[in-house]
């Protein structure tokens, strides 16, 4: 049988369920506790997943901030910050973003083997990249990164990789900190879009714990422990 890492996907998000306002200016959700929280969620992870949309859109750096958090995972025999990872279809990336610049770590691109050529060409020696055959099929991915060593995975968006994720069952944690404002505008990017959840009306999610960080609450959600329909990988 397959396997994957405990993964856990961490978001913020406007009261109207949104990640950004869709407009070019980067909208912030996050109070400073909450930065802190994810910070310490980066530093428990082995690896840190997101889309490439997000990779093109947010420009992150997926680094863990916290000095002391980062000398904890060297005294432990673990790179300053987690591996990066992210998945593309068309292997169209820019190698000069900071998902690729910033850190000494590992950065992984999974793609379709017919575009891995390409993204090759484009990163260069910036990133690891994994040609494999069904990379749209997220628990394929999750087991190559399981036998490449990463036990615990962080996912932070985007909405598209989220609904992939969450509707072929795959997290084990919810991490949902919700800003106490409303965008207000359908040009914004959702939580999640359209799918079949095996999260619905008829099987909750548990919810463990709320948090108030700042003006920002926490709500998290235990997904792996919810009796029957979970899938086997």
């Amino acid at each position: 049988m397959a396997e994957r890492p405990r993964t856990v996907a961490s978001c913020s998000i406007s009261l109207d369920g949104y990640l950004d306002a869709g407009g070019e200016e980067r909208l912030v959700l996050s109070s400073a506790e909450d930065l802190r929280r994810v910070d310490g969620v980066r530093a428990w992870a082995d690896a840190i997943m997101v889309g490439a949309a997000t990779v093109r859109n947010d420009d992150p750096r997926l680094l863990v901030r916290d000095p002391e958090l980062r000398r904890g995972r060297i005294e432990a025999g673990r790179s300053p910050s987690p591996t990066k990872v992210t998945l593309t279809r068309s292997g169209d990336l820019d190698p000069t973003n900071r998902f690729f610049t910033t850190g000494d770590v590992e950065k992984l691109v999974y793609c379709p083997p017919s575009v891995a050529a390409r993204a090759r060409r484009r990163l260069g020696s910036s990133a690891t990249v994994v040609g494999l055959d069904r990379s749209t099929e997220l628990a394929v991915v999750l087991d190559d990164l399981h036998r490449r060593g990463v036990r615990r995975l962080m996912v932070e968006g985007g909405g598209c990789l989220l609904t992939q994720l969450f509707t072929e069952d795959l997290v084990d944690e919810l991490h949902l900190s919700v800003a106490p404002f409303f965008v207000g505008t359908s040009r914004g990017r959702r939580f999640v879009g359209d799918g079949e959840f095996p999260f619905n009306s008829c099987r909750r999610a548990s919810l463990r714990r709320t948090t108030r960080l700042g003006d920002v609450v926490l709500l998290h959600y235990d997904l792996a422990s919810a009796p029957a329909m979970r899938r086997a990988t």
